[in-house]
């Protein structure tokens, strides 16, 4: 279907006025991207659409301390990984690194290079150290030390993973859901609790419905959510207490995914992210894991990832927005965000922050956006290829002044 590239006059007005931006920083049109070359490596730049600072902090070659960014791509794991460590001192980039690199939280300097096996993430309420799953085990491991301690040595298990991919810690920090090959070859799942050294009883994944492509444990570390990819291509959901009791499965397509988990105001865990399916496609949604309740948070639109990494700010989804700007522009009935990130608000009021054009052309996976925040969600990491498809993709950041208002902190 071909869409017009241009809309009367009255549409877009009525377009303009339905932009929500918090603060005084000037608005701009969805989608309309005011030129801007690309900046400069570590030299601070202003978004003209949104007035909010940013900086590019990679470049392809050597940067420096042993780190060297690949041509095609240096930049974060992933929208739901935390990039930033509990401080904020520390800013991690794994894609396209020969390994991990890590780089001044504040800053963006590099600072050392390590080479790790397995999987690992930041603990969120301990700064110096890194949670990994690697084959067997599952360690406590301090990057700028590269002191490593192990806390659960498998015996009865192979290929330990650390969801894989979508992985992420409680809260606390304390407890992950690793996936594992039993000896006896069945595919399981189980909880551990890092502090305790207690390993939970295994849930055996054969119960559920389709191939399990990845697990992570809930924020208060009660609940194990699965995603499910069945021979048909469609991709639900399971979700297990701790004890292995299948609590809910969602078996609507993909409903939602390209999210991340929190906590809801009346704190009830909930997953969110983009829907797939009828009645709120393509909307971003939020689903509690205790019963599988539906909350639409937009319209439809072009929203790409969510990530609910700001864990100082759990009201806060931070949305990446892919999608072609004249289309968009097209349509004033969608959500009018398009190659941009936004901040929003879970609790249903469409409440919005816009933060930074991406100036995104879609190209491939390792050129998407796929924006995280720090944990006070004061910065944002994002991933642009600039305008230019196949073209090297940069890192960036974002920088967000909260404003210290009644219903805003």
């Amino acid at each position: 279907m071909t869409f017009p590239r241009l809309i009367p006059a009255l549409l877009l007005m009525a377009a303009l006025l339905a932009l929500h931006t918090a603060g005084n920083r000037p608005s701009g049109a969805a989608g309309t991207e005011p030129a801007m070359d690309l900046p400069a490596y570590l030299k601070p730049a202003t978004d003209p659409a949104t007035g909010i600072r940013f900086t590019r902090i990679t470049q392809p070659g050597a940067l420096g301390s042993g780190i060297v960014c690949g041509k095609i791509y240096c930049s974060h794991r992933y929208s739901s990984a935390q990039a930033w460590n509990a401080d904020q001192s520390l800013l991690v980039l794994m894609n396209g690194c020969n390994g991990m690199c890590f780089l001044d939280g504040k800053t963006y300097l590099p600072l050392f290079h390590r080479n790790k096996s397995g999987e690992c993430e930041w603990r969120p309420r301990n700064a110096e150290m890194m949670i990994c799953v690697d084959g067997q085990k599952i360690s406590i491991w301090a990057p700028r030390t590269n002191r490593e301690d192990i806390v659960y040595s498998a015996t009865k298990y192979r290929d330990l993973e650390f969801g894989p991919s979508k992985g992420n810690p409680s809260r606390d920090g304390n407890r992950i859901a690793v996936r594992a090959t039993r000896n006896d070859g069945a595919a399981v799942v189980f909880a551990y609790d890092i502090d305790r050294r207690l390993k939970y009883p295994d849930i055996d994944l054969a119960q559920v419905a389709g191939t399990t492509s990845s697990c992570t444990i809930s924020p208060l570390g009660e609940n194990i959510l699965c995603f499910q990819n069945l021979v048909d291509g469609t991709e639900q959901r399971a979700i297990f207490a701790v004890d292995g009791t299948l609590r809910q499965t969602w078996k609507d397509h993909h409903r939602p995914g390209h999210g991340d988990l929190t906590l809801d105001a009346d704190g009830s865990e909930i997953y969110v992210g983009t829907s797939k399916s009828a009645p709120d496609k393509y909307q971003v949604i939020k689903r509690r894991l205790s019963d599988g309740k539906v909350t639409s948070l937009t319209k439809y639109g072009e929203a790409e990832h969510t990530s609910l990494r700001a864990l100082d700010r759990p009201e806060w989804a931070f949305i990446s927005y892919g999608g072609n700007p004249d289309e968009v522009r097209s349509h004033p009935d969608w959500a009018p965000y398009t190659r941009e990130v936004i901040a929003l608000r879970v609790d249903g009021r469409q409440e919005v922050r816009r933060i930074v054009q991406t100036r995104n052309a879609p190209f491939d996976y390792w050129s998407e956006t796929h924006a995280s925040p720090s944990p006070d969600g004061s910065q944002v990491i994002w991933s642009s290829n600039w305008g230019v498809p196949g073209g090297p993709v940069y890192e960036f950041v974002a920088h967000i002044d909260w404003p210290q208002q009644p219903g805003l902190n």
